[in-house]
């Protein structure tokens, strides 16, 4: 199915396939680690000062080329973790059906929270993403969350693969109720979550 009146949804952009090349997805994977670093490493004041001048050196080699959301390579190289995108935590997509999707994932140092548990405000946000990703399998036009709950079941662990799933629950019209969960290995569920899609109606943001 496709949404006639997309490009008057608030001006979103059309995300299609980016190819940057392997460069690419090495700078991701570089920064991914670099995230993980900058919150766990414990150097010298020199070597602070040192990591700050090759880092400003880096903002001022990329600035010039700063593009506009939809025309830079994040989130839209779907063969790289994430989609290329430092925001979201590096998962794959494994099913993308109109029945439901389901991806694994793996969080490191960079999301940890405490006692090398996942900070709580990050399954939120993983959870938002497979529900645009559920919206997106089962063709309903593009939306937006009206609201999202989750119920964390157990703790969440660094540095294990795990596996989220979401689905539509029911529909009404414009709404769609969107169901989500994240497990680990042996099959237990970490987290839970509900929520809303409110079809946007031409012109809204």
């Amino acid at each position: 199915m496709t949404d006639p009146d997309y490009d008057r949804h608030g001006g979103f952009p059309i995300f299609e396939p980016a190819q940057p090349g392997p460069g690419f997805g090495r700078f991701v994977a570089s920064m991914r680690r670099l995230q993980d670093l900058a919150v766990s490493a414990d150097p010298d004041s020199a070597t602070w000062d040192d990591a700050a001048d090759r880092v400003e050196a880096l903002v001022e080699q990329l600035a010039p080329f700063e593009a506009a959301e939809g025309v830079g390579p994040a989130n839209r190289v779907v063969e790289l973790p994430g989609g290329g995108s430092l925001l979201m935590p590096p998962f794959r997509l494994s099913s993308f059906e109109p029945e439901g999707v389901e991806l694994t994932v793996q969080f490191s140092r960079f999301h940890v929270g405490g006692n090398h548990a996942v900070h709580g405000g990050v399954l939120p946000l993983l959870f938002d993403s497979v529900f645009g990703m559920v919206i997106h399998a089962a063709g309903r036009p593009i939306s937006r969350t009206a609201f999202l709950h989750v119920d964390y079941r157990k703790v969440t662990p660094i540095d294990t693969t795990l596996t989220a799933r979401g689905w539509i629950r029911e529909t009404d019209g414009r709404k769609a109720f969107v169901n989500a969960e994240l497990r680990d290995p042996d099959g237990n569920v970490l987290a839970e979550a509900n929520g809303l899609m409110v079809r946007l109606l031409a012109g809204q943001p």
